[in-house]
């Protein structure tokens, strides 16, 4: 079974359309109307505590993610909380991080700017 295609913004996160410039060139994918945004308006203080949490972690994330990022708000907060959280559950919210490429060895392949802003070579000594 091929593995499931990244999506582009998280390509360009780690840095794959760099790399391999070719297998991204032609792509086209939907353009999200919305960001991420803030959290629901149903969600506790804590549950949007770790809503903006997986917003500082996930940046590539947007509106299309919305309905995964709250099931992983919800169950990531009972986790925190010490709260009992069943195997279900955990394996739920294991699922809901491999759909929104945030498993741990994702992570070890995006590499972001230290900074906000990227150096010019030509403008910038």
């Amino acid at each position: 079974m091929a593995r499931p295609r990244n999506p582009l913004a998280k390509a360009e996160a780690e840095g794959r359309n760099v790399t391999h410039p070719t297998r991204f060139k032609g792509r086209k994918e939907p353009k999200a109307a919305a960001d991420i945004g803030k959290a629901p308006k149903w969600m506790n203080a804590d549950q949007s505590k770790v809503w903006n949490l997986f917003c500082k972690e996930l940046p590539w994330l947007n509106g299309s993610h919305r309905s995964l990022l709250e099931i992983a708000t919800t169950i990531r907060t009972r986790v925190i909380a010490n709260e009992e959280v069943g195997v279900q559950a955990l394996n739920l919210l294991r699922q809901c991080l491999g759909q929104m490429g945030a498993t741990p060895s994702d992570a070890t392949k995006v590499s972001m700017p230290d900074s906000g802003e990227e150096k010019d070579d030509l403008v910038d000594d």
